[in-house]
């Protein structure tokens, strides 16, 4: 791949209308606020509509509505070169992979690396050193298992997979094609299962099921997927899990969702397709989420979600002495809801 591209080509691969100088040559991508000379900069947010005036950038992506052109308009405008998009966002999203700077893996098998003898590699596979394969594993076609990384007996990945470094993936997991795992994350832990005994003691619950991950699956750093207790916790295709995310045992997550970091899942909890937990959002044990459901930062569902649309839970934001009077108030709402039932009796 070339280190530079003409903005032309960058124009005709997003299918966007080009304003300006399509010979312009682009080696980067950068902010409005940081970006210089042969940098490309975009403009999603409406908050960062005054940096236009002051961008350096060689051209910006950017919606028709900020076009100088846009005679009348209230906005800020720009009369600089240009990428118009009606989703500027999404062609940043799109023209990134062509200034992806991670490094390129050769396919082989380093010395350090332990492969059973009876684990399958497919063509193309790179493993590095460290990596731990078990009996029975597969490694599908143009996989990277980074350093130090660990695939339990009889777990599968498919084509394309890419195992970040220090990534653990337990027996009898299975992954879709074109699944990513950053570093750090466990994969088929065992649930949280214990029955006690009446005497003050826990017995462990075996969880005996697995995990099935479909494809094209992205997973941050350092979260966990716990395998089912009978049967298997099961994440739909094209999901993206954020860092640090708990999913417990038995989970159910539907196709194209979206799990910020710090949310959770607790176990045999359901979420339908195309949901969002925003950062810190909880989700109780045994409820369903129907599909097409948002929950905002620190939401927590402790029942089952049966209509689509966006839910909140706890206290916004205020300042402390405020919070202090309000918390004070919430402990006495029943003693208020009491009163106000006898004075509209009287």
């Amino acid at each position: 791949m070339p280190e530079d591209y003409s903005l032309a080509e960058i124009a005709a691969f997003l299918g966007a209308e080009l304003r300006g100088d399509g010979a312009l040559r682009i080696s980067g991508l950068n902010t409005l606020k940081d970006a210089g000379p042969g940098e490309l900069a975009f403009l999603a947010n409406e908050k960062y509509a005054s940096q236009l005036g002051s961008c350096n950038a060689a051209a910006v992506i950017m919606a028709a509505k900020h076009m100088a052109t846009n005679q009348g308009s209230e906005l800020v405008q720009y009369s600089g070169t240009a990428l118009v998009l009606e989703n500027p966002y999404l062609g940043y999203a799109r023209i990134s992979q062509w200034f992806d700077r991670c490094p390129k893996s050769v396919a082989g098998v380093h010395p350090s690396a332990v492969l059973a003898d009876s684990a399958s590699l497919g063509a193309g596979v790179t493993i590095s050193a460290n990596v731990v394969v078990e009996a029975d594993a597969v490694i599908g076609s143009g996989s990277y298992l980074g350093a130090g990384s660990f695939i339990g007996a009889r777990s599968q990945l498919g084509d394309n997979a890419r195992i970040s470094a220090n990534v653990s993936i337990y027996h009898d997991v299975v992954l879709g094609s074109d699944v990513v795992i950053h570093s750090g994350s466990v994969i088929g832990a065992d649930g949280f299962g214990f029955a006690p005994d009446g005497a003050g003691q826990w017995q462990k619950i075996y969880q005996i099921g697995g995990v099935k991950i479909g494809n094209s699956v992205e997973i941050g750093a350092c979260s966990t997927i716990d395998r089912g207790a009978l049967g298997d916790t099961c994440i739909g295709d094209h999901v993206i899990i954020d860092n640090h995310v708990q999913i417990a045992h038995n989970a159910v997550i539907g196709n194209g969702c979206a799990l910020a970091a710090y949310s959770g899942l607790a176990g045999s909890a359901t979420l339908g397709n195309n949901c969002i937990l925003a950062g810190d959002a909880c989700v109780v044990g045994h409820v369903t989420i129907c599909d097409n459901v948002q929950v905002t930062a620190r939401g927590l569902v402790t029942k089952s979600i049966t209509e689509p649309g966006s839910y909140s839970s706890g206290m916004p934001l205020m300042k402390t002495r405020e919070w202090r009077k309000n918390a004070v108030r919430i402990t006495q709402l029943d003693s208020i809801a009491r009163r106000l039932k006898d004075f509209e009796k009287d």
